[in-house]
């Protein structure tokens, strides 16, 4: 619940900037010259490319979030069970060992978005967020192609280990 009152808040201080560039955008523009005019075009830009990329972020989050509460009905979500330093962070070698068994799972399964799910998590828990990402977004596309005709093999080379191993 933490996390979301924070994306939320955050989410709301960026439309809050976007807001206010874009106001300094648009009044150079109504400057007038072509020097304020071209100004005020660029200032423009970087609200829009931000509007996109936070739009982006929270599609991404929504679904993923979908997949979990469906994975939790069905009762496969991962059970966090790992060992934990004094700090509360995960150990690592607890994290590569559930890994290595979640890419095994992906091996075997690979056009099943929950074990694609799981393999995202296992990412995450081993601290590679670029990884989980990417698993967590090919999880949302076989979810997505799921009731469609069935995945065509993507050509994907297998999931490495969580430090490019």
């Amino acid at each position: 619940m933490r996390a979301k009152i924070t994306y939320i808040v955050t989410a709301a201080v960026l439309v809050f900037y976007f807001v206010l560039v874009g106001s300094r955008g648009l009044m150079l523009i109504r400057h007038g010259t072509l020097l304020t005019v071209t100004f005020g075009v660029a200032v423009l830009i970087l609200p829009v490319i931000g509007i996109w990329f936070l739009w982006k972020n929270t599609q991404f989050v929504r679904r993923a979030n979908a997949l979990a509460a469906e994975l939790d009905a069905e009762g496969g979500l991962p059970v966090d069970d790992l060992a934990r330093t004094p700090s509360g962070r995960i150990d690592r070698d607890a994290a590569d060992a559930v890994f290595t068994r979640r890419r095994e799972e992906t091996e075997d399964a690979p056009d099943d978005w929950r074990a694609w799910f799981r393999l995202a998590v296992a990412y995450q828990d081993a601290r590679d967020t670029p990884r989980a990402r990417k698993a967590m977004q090919r999880a949302i596309a076989l979810h997505r192609a799921r009731p469609a005709a069935p995945a065509a093999p993507s050509g994907e080379p297998a999931p490495s280990g969580p430090s490019g191993a």
